[in-house]
């Protein structure tokens, strides 16, 4: 993979050339890789973070949304074999199933991450019927708002309303219409992490990550809801350096 096209994929917000290890966040539904500043800022310089930035929004705006999460996935494996190594992946809601499928084919190439952190996400063959991709725009903004969040607040606004619609709908529906395609899952270390008043997750659902690797599993509850991480940014970041065994 050329440098441009990393470059393309990914921001690095905190460059830190000498960290001993990467994080590639991939963000959540509608989510953009500024979303993560605030985690590369408390990672750095310890562990450089590269946050994938998806088409369609901010500076892709112009590129056409992947609404398909096996296409997506695809599209991030060469990108994330370029990072140096050590690397482990971190994402969050839609993100954890675009990281753990990453995951999946970076290990049939014989590449294994240092950890997989799922956050805010059940388990991949744990299936609920949800289309609201599908919906007119005030069904799918209310269930949107549900959530709460950065997407909540920014939906409020008719002028951004309208930019970021598209990107957000194309990712819900990429998530919706995913299905887990039976196979080998990975090896490396999975820790699951989730808030306790999620109104979307229950704590077995994302138990289930246990079953699709082979090998250590952990999961972390926090206070809070999908967007716990808002509230509980140190302990993330605590649970991290720990997981990766490097010292903040």
């Amino acid at each position: 993979m050329a440098v441009p096209a990393l470059r393309a994929w990914t921001r690095r917000f905190h460059p830190a050339p000498a960290a001993g290890t990467r994080l590639v966040v991939c963000p959540h539904a509608g989510g953009s890789a500024s979303g993560y500043r605030a985690l590369s800022a408390a990672l750095s310089p310890t562990v450089e973070v590269h946050t994938v930035q998806y088409p369609g929004r901010q500076d892709r705006l112009a590129e056409p949304v992947i609404d398909d999460l096996h296409v997506l996935a695809e599209r991030l494996v060469d990108v994330v074999s370029a990072i140096p190594r050590p690397f482990a992946l971190f994402g969050h809601s839609m993100g954890a199933s675009v990281a753990f499928e990453v995951a999946r084919r970076l290990e049939t190439r014989g590449v294994v991450p240092a950890a997989l952190f799922v956050s805010a996400r059940r388990g991949p063959d744990v299936y609920k019927e949800k289309m609201h991709h599908l919906a007119d725009d005030a069904t799918f903004i209310a269930e949107v708002n549900l959530l709460g969040g950065t997407n909540a607040m920014v939906l409020d606004d008719p002028d951004i309303r309208q930019l970021v619609l598209p990107a957000l709908r194309g990712d819900y529906k990429a998530i919706e219409t995913y299905r887990y395609r039976p196979g080998p899952d990975v090896t490396c270390p999975v820790v699951a992490l989730t808030g306790n008043a999620d109104p979307v997750l229950t704590t077995p659902d994302v138990e289930n990550w246990r079953e699709h690797t082979t090998g250590p599993f952990e999961l972390e509850v926090f206070e809070g809801g999908h967007f716990y991480l808002d509230d509980h940014l140190d302990a993330v970041v605590a649970k991290i350096l720990g997981t990766l065994t490097v010292s903040p």
